[in-house]
């Protein structure tokens, strides 16, 4: 039976796979033709999984002239039908993921990539725990350059950031209400909402949850969602590394462990250490930070974010309960010990953020990796090794790096290569307000 049988009222769906910049491509498709979607999946160029933040062509890609442009199937995901409460009709998207004629996936889709790294866990016996803390500013984009928006109460607009204010969260509570009851029907995780350090910035934690492919659907989801109904209220919702200068970027964090077969957390023990496998993943995780910084930050706009004492980390190392560091160990129960990896942007594909992060890790307990000691104090003050803050080093890095490959297929790595660089010689003339206009509720 399908879910369409139980929703009579939704007359349209809407079907789409995420390209490498995590952008929904697909198509829209009357009730009528939906038991053949769920059956058949549907047809595209795979090209068209790889194409620019514009959504041009790549330049010389091998998906267009050189293979003749060639279609490949999309199949349903294991998600099934999601509803869309930001539309104006009732309407419901069916994720898509994309495979060859005969069967094969397709290398270049960023979910396929993490579904690979998620098999490679199951292969040793293990399962990640994932959580994703969603950081968005609420911005009002209606004339030249973005401002706070007025509050829908008393019509004023905040004299400044306000960190963790209940004022600030109750002056947007219409939309925030809104935005837990529409993450409900689209079983999307939404746990606590906080009010950020920028003026407007809010942030929503998806809770833990041991599917990774999963947690990367819901915050693939969760960002369209919350631009949808921000537009329904008159305002815009930007994930955009870094929306104001004088104010902190966004960052998209990820808390993870990992379980065995019966459920036991393989970083926890009786220790404030943890568990050797805790210490493994920690340092793969450093290991991988400078040759995947193009996933952590994929755009130009990514590394205005990525400044000293922002409030982004950009030293490579690594500390207990510490948010100067990029990967912290958050305090708590020790049997409750996890990662928080903190580098990436809000701007981010949240399938090759995932495989990034996890991967990396999986490297550091496979090769049995050793940290550093973890540092204390401030991280932005201490001699470390950088996070790379140039978008063409971080490109040539990641083109560069046999850690990449273990992680992700050749194609996957040629394909967003070929993407930034086409990218990066088109941005690179673009006015502060350009590439505002690009960003803001594209990324």
């Amino acid at each position: 039976m399908s879910w369409l049988d139980d929703n009579p009222d939704v007359k349209n769906v809407r079907c789409g796979a995420a390209d490498l910049n995590g952008q929904a491509r697909g198509k829209r498709v009357p009730r009528r033709f939906a038991a053949k979607l769920e059956k058949e999946g549907t047809r595209f160029p795979l090209s068209v999984l790889n194409l620019d933040i514009w959504g041009e062509d790549i330049d010389d890609s091998p998906l267009v002239f050189e293979s003749g442009d060639a279609d490949g199937v999309l199949l349903p995901t294991e998600r099934g039908y999601v509803p869309m409460p930001w539309l104006s009709s009732p309407s419901a998207i069916l994720p898509l993921w994309a495979f060859h004629e005969d069967g094969r996936r397709f290398a270049g889709d960023p979910r396929h990539a993490l579904a690979q790294v998620v098999a490679s866990y199951k292969a040793l016996g293990l399962t990640p725990v994932v959580a994703t803390e969603m950081e968005f500013y609420l911005v009002d984009d209606s004339g030249r350059g973005i401002r706070q928006p007025k509050s829908p109460k008393s019509g004023k607009r905040r004299a400044g950031a306000e960190v963790l204010s209940l004022r600030a969260l109750d002056a947007f509570d219409e939309f925030f209400n809104e935005l837990y009851d529409a993450c409900e029907a689209m079983d999307i995780p939404a746990e606590a909402a906080i009010s950020e350090g920028g003026l407007g910035q809010f942030e929503v934690n998806l809770e833990h949850v041991p599917d990774a492919l999963k947690a990367a659907d819901d915050a693939w989801l969760f960002k369209m969602l919350v631009r949808g109904l921000a537009r329904n209220h008159g305002m815009a919702a930007s994930f955009m590394a870094k929306p104001y200068a004088d104010y902190s970027g966004n960052g998209l964090h990820t808390h993870f462990s990992v379980i065995d077969a019966d459920g036991n957390n393989m970083f926890a023990n009786d220790t404030h250490a943890g568990t050797p496998m805790l210490q493994n993943a920690i340092a793969g995780c450093l290991q991988g930070i400078p040759d995947l910084a193009l996933i952590f930050a994929p755009h130009s706009n990514s590394y205005e974010r990525l400044v000293p004492g922002s409030h982004a980390p950009t030293g490579i190392c690594w500390a207990y309960d510490n948010r100067t560091a990029s990967v912290r160990v958050p305090g708590g129960s020790y049997m409750a010990r996890r990662i928080e990896h903190r580098l990436a942007g809000g701007d981010v594909n949240p399938y090759l953020f995932l495989a990034a992060v996890l991967g990396s890790a999986l490297i550091g307990i496979e090769d049995k990796l050793t940290p550093p000691a973890p540092i204390s104090g401030n991280a932005y003050s201490q001699k470390l090794a950088q996070v790379p803050g140039d978008w063409g080093a971080a490109i040539d890095a990641f083109e560069q790096s046999p850690l990449a490959r273990r992680i992700f297929d050749p194609q996957l790595v040629d394909n967003l290569v070929r993407t930034k660089r086409q990218e990066m010689y088109h941005a690179q003339d673009l006015s502060p307000e350009e590439q505002l206009d690009l960003y803001l509720d594209t990324v």
